[in-house]
């Protein structure tokens, strides 16, 4: 993670050869594994200490194609209660253009219940 602060995370991806289609766009599987990844960052930094918390719901629309270049990831809690932290996240181009958004719910668990 490249930075992070009470309700966000943000965080550069640098997309490998292998994670392209035949047509060098970035595959969509793993572009929604990294939003997940990014939510949770987010999510953990409004999280209680005394929990975790697991995905529940994950949605993502794609809005332009990505290629192989480098992806700034944001994400940032929207809302939280007792039991659900709501998060969001942009995936952005170098030149600024947003290629997917995701949100998520994360239902928080006390440690020890699964």
């Amino acid at each position: 993670m490249d930075d992070w602060g009470p309700g966000w995370a943000r965080k550069t991806w640098h997309p490998s050869p292998e994670l392209l289609n035949s047509d060098g766009s970035m595959f969509g599987g793993y572009l929604a594994a990294l939003a997940d990844q990014i939510l949770a960052f987010a999510a953990m930094t409004a999280a209680p200490s005394d929990a975790m918390f697991r995905t529940s719901h994950l949605k993502i629309d794609f809005i332009r194609v990505g290629k192989a270049e480098p992806l700034r990831l944001e994400g940032r809690v929207v809302a939280k209660t007792r039991s659900v932290i709501h998060v969001e996240a942009d995936l952005v181009r170098p030149d600024g253009e947003l290629i997917a958004r995701a949100s998520a719910q994360q239902i928080i668990v006390p440690f020890g219940q699964a």
